[in-house]
């Protein structure tokens, strides 16, 4: 499995052509050789090819706006050939899906079809997931909806294991579950303070189970580990970065 950063922890510096150039060269500095390109402000395509090729870096994956998907599909599939990035990522499903069985399933039919014509242009679906799909309907949760009514040739996932974690799940176990249909995984850790606040932190600074969680990855054949940090609590991102970047060494997955 090859680490990328997920460009969504920066957002705040990726707001102007001239900030996400920056950005770009201190992730390259930092050692990652990939990025998830997410949270970026307004650039052209062209132009933020040319960024990336210009520091050296992969566009593995990215995250695209649920409208896109229904109404610009064509401009998602030229705009990732153009960048040589297979994974097409939704980051949640619509707010109307999430809160009855019924809605899963719509989802997991209408994204199948997204899917299938990703899929006809050489790319690939993946769901990123947060905490709201491990609620209940009827016994099952929002994620076994997804997974057992979704087309298995045609949308994969991209799980997010802090957000597993805050769902009250096994994030090794839901590894296990995708095997064969998850290529990028989201690598976030999570802490708690004395106030019982649940935290957002680097990995290997939290207290999931890293060494788990990859070989989990490693087994069913993951390709991309995205490092995310949502919040870095008055820190800065670039330095979140490169303490999760070297905590993975130490935990050889680099």
């Amino acid at each position: 499995m090859k680490i990328a950063a997920q460009l969504y922890t920066l957002r705040e510096f990726l707001k102007t052509p001239e900030g996400i150039a920056e950005s770009l060269k201190k992730v390259k500095q930092i050692g990652y050789e990939a990025v998830q390109v997410s949270g970026v402000g307004p650039i052209g395509d062209q132009e933020l090819k040319e960024l990336a090729d210009r520091e050296q870096l992969t566009i593995c994956a990215t995250h695209i706006p649920y409208p896109d998907l229904t109404d610009r599909l064509d401009d998602v599939i030229k705009k990732h050939q153009l960048w040589g990035c297979k994974y097409v990522g939704l980051g949640g499903m619509p707010n109307e899906y999430r809160t009855s069985k019924e809605g899963y399933i719509e989802f997991a039919k209408k994204a199948s079809e997204i899917g299938r014509k990703l899929d006809a242009a050489g790319l690939k679906f993946i769901y990123h997931n947060h905490n709201f799909e491990y609620a209940k309907f009827d016994g099952k949760t929002g994620m076994e909806i997804l997974l057992e009514q979704s087309d298995a040739s045609a949308f994969d996932f991209e799980l997010d294991v802090y957000w597993v974690q805050a769902g009250g799940g096994d994030a090794v176990e839901w590894i296990k579950k995708f095997d064969g249909r998850m290529k990028v995984v989201h690598l976030k850790d999570m802490a708690v303070t004395p106030e019982r606040e649940q935290r957002f932190a680097e990995v290997g600074e939290g207290n999931m189970n890293f060494p788990a969680i990859l070989n989990a990855c490693r087994e069913i054949g993951a390709e991309w580990g995205a490092v995310e940090q949502d919040q870095s609590y008055g820190r800065d991102p670039f330095e979140c970065l490169a303490t999760s970047f070297n905590n993975l060494k130490k935990l050889g997955a680099i």
